[in-house]
């Protein structure tokens, strides 16, 4: 089930479009539907509000002026947890194989 603040991949004339994330659902005044509000992932930031129903929110292809559309909600990876924990690392290079770890923020202070 895709809900507020999950990502999505739209796929538009059945190819992937682009990633937006749910920021808000709300009622719709017909009974049913439901308006989604997008924050479109492009280059600049876009926000769409559309009108959907249940099953398109969760999937189901539909069409908009004639184009196919759908809905995949994105499926984030687990964390790595293969180095553990990072923190430590961070403050004991020598954990992470004699790499050592360099801070930005160090480097900022030095210039």
């Amino acid at each position: 089930m895709t809900s507020v603040n999950d990502l999505v991949l739209v796929h538009i004339d059945n190819k992937p479009g682009f990633y937006a994330r749910l920021e808000d659902i709300s009622p719709d005044a017909k009974p049913g539907w439901w308006k989604v509000k997008l924050l479109v992932l492009t280059i600049p930031v876009q926000i769409y509000t559309w009108i959907l129903d249940e099953s398109q929110i969760n999937g189901a292809p539909f069409t908009m002026g004639g184009t196919p559309v759908l809905l995949e909600k994105v499926i984030l990876p687990e964390p790595d947890t293969r180095h553990g924990n990072e923190e430590s690392e961070r403050k004991d290079p020598e954990k992470k194989g004699g790499a050592k770890v360099v801070s930005l923020m160090d480097r900022k202070k030095e210039k």
